[in-house]
């Protein structure tokens, strides 16, 4: 039970935080003066603290005593995350978080400090850049009331209420429309600086969408009529065999990896090793093909020996080549005639892609499928994109909307290649 007594002007009360010291094994007391209060008035006070301590929802003060920088310290260790997440997230805590609230005790830090700290990181950086330096350090200060013992009560971060205020019409980035023969002159383009292999990569990325790391990591057992007789999984192989090896066979590539450097959380500054990993999001998933592209996938397989799809003209995975310079770039922009030992024919630069990444591709390849009809589920599934709620539960991709995709991408590329393509 609590118990009051005078001191001074002021009242004190002293309640019991049901713990221990574990050093000392003797239990631990808190508690509190105020010159404002009665007698009974402060022992109520001591009765909801000790309520508070039986039931788990006490934050005693030396609880939230700890230094910021010691709690993002401890909590980053307790992430199981992607190598990859816990550098990012090691990245904005040394870069904007750390500096601002590193020497700060976790309870110290109020709703108006973390207002204008916001406000400062808006002049200066791009809204994406805030909006991820606010989502990280909103989950340092949730998982600090969650914490048992809880750190604080309740978190400085206020929520948003996106009704307070003028309202900002948010700014989106134009989207560019992607004719289908702009992305085969830019197969032509790559045709002539990195051979036919650069030829098939660029028709690839353009008629499955697959991501760039995901194009990194494609294997030839994957690809070229080769899965799904490779495939480990015994179930998974019977079932894809049946699907799509049956009385209406479909060419299909098995989307098993993604090739990317991989970081040491503790070597911030280290580049990484080159790893297969899981896809982005863990979206495994199989990739029905049209023809044409079944047989430039064979045709590539028989011109080498590489257990890579796309290996680099050195022979090494792309990966580990500066792909933005030297792959991607003379093929997005074009350039003059060159003669001599690196000679080249003059190349037309492709304009819907002037300035852009060649994620631009992927972008462009669900638009095309929604034009000629095919079922936005069969869509995102495609793109490997985690289809949220009640849709990703209750509807499925059917053998039907496969086949639709192999016709329509089919058409595309003869229309295109006739000059008569969208």
């Amino acid at each position: 039970m609590p118990w009051v007594e005078r001191r001074g002007n002021s009242i004190r009360v002293r309640w019991d935080t049901y713990r221990t010291d574990p050093e000392t094994g003797r239990k631990i007391f808190d508690g509190k003066s105020r010159t404002d209060w009665t007698e009974d008035e402060a022992y109520n006070y001591g009765l909801d603290r000790e309520s508070d301590a039986r039931n788990g929802r006490y934050v005693a003060r030396s609880d939230g005593r700890v230094l910021f920088k010691e709690w993002a310290a401890l909590w980053l260790k307790a992430q199981d995350l992607d190598p990859t997440s816990i550098h990012i997230y090691r990245k904005r805590l040394r870069a904007q978080i750390l500096p601002e609230w590193g020497e700060t005790a976790v309870n110290e830090i109020s709703t108006l400090g973390y207002q204008a700290w916001m406000r400062r990181l808006k002049l200066r950086y791009s809204d994406n850049y805030v909006r991820d330096i606010r989502i990280l350090f909103n989950m340092l200060m949730e998982d600090a009331v969650n914490h048992r013992p809880p750190l604080i009560h309740a978190s400085p971060i206020p929520k948003e209420n996106r009704r307070r205020g003028r309202y900002v019409r948010p700014v989106r980035e134009e989207k560019v429309e992607v004719p289908t023969e702009d992305l085969h002159q830019l197969a032509e383009n790559a045709r002539q600086v990195w051979g036919f292999t650069g030829y098939v990569f660029q028709m690839t990325k353009a008629y499955t969408g697959m991501r760039l790391g995901e194009m990194y990591g494609l294997r030839r057992e994957f690809m070229g009529g080769n899965w799904p007789d490779s495939e480990e999984d015994k179930k998974l192989r019977k079932y894809a065999l049946e699907r799509y090896c049956g009385d209406k066979p479909m060419d299909v590539l098995r989307v098993a990896w993604q090739y990317k450097y991989v970081k040491d959380p503790d070597q911030p500054d280290t580049k990484g090793v080159p790893t297969l990993a899981l896809p982005k999001y863990g979206s495994v998933r199989s990739l029905v093909i049209p023809p044409f592209l079944a047989a430039l996938h064979k045709e590539l397989l028989a011109s080498h020996n590489s257990e890579w799809a796309f290996p680099a003209m050195n022979g090494e995975n792309l990966l580990t080549t500066d792909f933005n310079t030297y792959y991607w770039k003379p093929v997005r922009d074009g350039h003059d005639e060159r003669t001599g030992r690196y000679a080249r024919p003059k190349l037309p630069a492709v304009a819907s892609f002037a300035g852009k990444r060649i994620h631009l591709i992927r972008h462009a390849h669900g638009p095309h499928l929604e034009e000629d009809g095919v079922p936005d589920i069969a869509i995102e599934e495609r793109l490997g994109h985690v289809i949220q709620g009640v849709r990703g539960v209750y509807r499925k991709v059917t053998p039907k909307m496969e086949r639709k995709i192999v016709r329509v991408l089919q058409k595309r590329f003869e229309g295109a290649e006739g000059g008569g393509g969208g």
